[in-house]
């Protein structure tokens, strides 16, 4: 319904510009004739001589330009219908002109002219060529437009599928590290193992509800680190955990699941693989919608090799990309403590 009103209102406006340029077009002709009269008349023959445009024009949106769109169509074939289209039109244009406007509409006061005379055949052209090419112009734009909004669609969704897929490894990451500190617990016959594996049940229920969403607010990120730590503290006796938060606006949204993949390597790579007393500091500032989250931790050996991603680093570096426009992340590996430095806009977020 809306593409057929657009059409119509297109021919519309042209058969009343058509017309406005036809009446002045004859008015030396039609001068003992009032104005209005001679408008109607125009009018009427713009009408007739409207009929093989609008067959032209259609034809070349509706057939031809889905041909050429074919991969497998012959040019040649196309170039040939297109051509009989053009002869056909103009021979249309100049009959329907020729027995029936002139005679007709202006009663045989015009200069009457053969089918086939020249000067009538290059002046249908013209006519005929500006309201096709005006509608041809218009079509091939909606298809180039409607092309781009696709393409940003099937880009929309290879991305969502991306970010999909990486919270999707995240969650198998998480799990298959913390099933390791439960069956370290198990095997020490621990009396943390049920409490273990209820703080597990409660992360794994928010992994499962939550984290689907596009965004959650600070508070719920902040909760997850807090049972995660929790977690994780049990199983270490000479571990020292600190945790600072300086938040003014508790319902500041950010993408799920953003901060605990640091914080789970800071666990595996530190305090895991530490023979001594360890320590794992975290800081989170957020001021007018500026995140900042800082977190160090102590690791075993002296040298400070290329700092080389983990699945979960390299996760975290993609959704970053994928999903907020300002940001800034810095890792250092120095002799005995890695350090991280994040901080991000959470205004900027990127619709995927």
């Amino acid at each position: 319904m809306k593409r057929i009103l657009m059409h119509s209102v297109f021919w519309l406006v042209y058969l009343l510009q058509d017309a406005v340029l036809q009446m002045i077009w004859v008015q030396p002709v039609l001068k003992n004739i009032p104005e209005q009269e001679q408008f109607w008349m125009a009018l009427h023959a713009a009408a007739a001589a409207c009929m093989p445009k609008l067959l032209f024009s259609y034809f070349i949106i509706y057939v031809i330009i889905p041909r050429l769109l074919k991969d497998n169509q012959r040019q040649v074939a196309v170039i040939t219908q297109v051509t009989t289209a053009i002869v056909f039109t103009i021979i249309l244009y100049r009959v329907i002109f020729r027995y029936y406007i002139n005679p007709v509409v202006y009663h045989n006061l015009l200069t009457s002219r053969p089918v086939f005379h020249l000067l009538s055949i290059l002046l249908a052209v013209m006519d005929i060529g500006f309201v096709s090419g005006v509608a041809i112009a218009m079509k091939l734009l909606r298809i180039q437009l409607a092309g781009r909004i696709r393409e940003k669609n099937l880009v929309k969704e290879k991305l969502e599928a991306e970010l999909l897929f990486l919270r999707h490894q995240t969650n198998p990451h998480f799990l298959f590290n913390t099933l390791n500190n439960i069956y370290a617990l198990a095997r020490k016959r621990s009396e943390h193992t049920a409490e273990v594996v209820m703080r597990l049940s409660k992360l794994l229920r928010f992994m499962l509800y939550e984290s689907k969403n596009d965004r959650i607010t600070i508070a719920d990120e902040l909760k997850i680190l807090d049972d995660y730590l929790a977690l994780e503290k049990m199983r270490y006796e000479r571990l020292t955990v600190q945790f600072q938060k300086d938040i003014d606006n508790d319902s500041q949204t950010i993408a799920p699941l953003l901060l605990l993949p640091f914080v789970e390597n800071a666990f595996k790579h530190g305090a895991s693989e530490s023979r001594f007393d360890s320590f794992i500091h975290i800081q989170v500032k957020l001021q007018q919608g500026l995140l900042t989250f800082n977190i160090e931790n102590t690791k075993e050996n002296d040298a400070a090799p290329e700092i080389k991603d983990n699945i979960g680093l390299r996760n975290v570096r993609r959704q970053l990309e994928l999903m907020y426009k300002q940001y800034d992340l810095q890792l250092q590996n120095k002799p005995h403590i890695f350090s991280v430095h994040l901080t991000i806009n959470c205004n900027s977020y990127a619709k995927v």
